[in-house]
């Protein structure tokens, strides 16, 4: 099976490499248009900051790529908020995939959002074998608003969508690749689409 990652600059990618190394699976870290089209699957990772990411997304062409990819492709934190419609963080339009508007938690509590914290209503294949209210590990100051896209919801401060979903396109705010078991679970999951 042919995984390719999407290098576009933002961070994590090497602990995304090593959970699917754990796995029995080798993926390829690219940018190249071609690479990522062939690919049996597509995992958009990411750790950093909207626009900046953004940026780079467009210098390489893969902001027109990757939303007319057809295999299973599967977005992690900024990844997931990048295949939304827009972001508050740096005023940044995302891919569109998902018509979602990803905003900021207030004041009211600690930001970034850091740390274990439970995910519920699951409501997709991607989360097979896995229980309601499994701790999953999330880092994150931004967050996706409920919507019919939602497979998955955790609270803080509010309920809000930490994995969404639109037909081959999957999104999660959570870190599988840190979660343990259960984010290898999904992992496996995806993997098995």
């Amino acid at each position: 099976m042919k995984i390719a990652i999407i290098d576009y600059g933002a961070g994590n990618i090497q602990s995304v490499l090593f959970a699917l190394e754990r796995l029995g699976f080798e993926g390829i870290v690219t940018n190249d248009r071609n690479t990522i089209k062939k690919a049996d699957k597509v995992i958009f990772p990411g750790v950093g900051e909207a626009s900046s990411a953004m940026k780079m997304l467009m210098n390489s062409g893969l902001d027109v790529l990757i939303p007319t990819l057809k295999q299973p492709v599967l977005g992690i934190c900024l990844g997931m908020q990048l295949m939304c419609k827009h972001s508050e963080e740096g005023n940044t339009n995302g891919l569109g995939i998902f018509d979602v508007n990803v905003v900021k938690f207030s004041q009211e509590v600690k930001v970034p959002q850091m740390g274990w914290n439970t995910v519920f209503d699951l409501k997709s294949q991607l989360f097979t074998g896995i229980k309601e209210n499994e701790f999953m590990y999330l880092v994150h100051s931004y967050y996706a608003p409920l919507s019919e896209n939602t497979i998955a919801t955790t609270n803080y401060e509010l309920e809000y969508s930490t994995a969404l979903q639109r037909d081959n396109f999957f999104g999660v705010q959570f870190h599988p690749e840190k979660s343990g078991v259960f984010g290898e679970q999904i992992l496996k999951n995806f993997l098995n689409l």
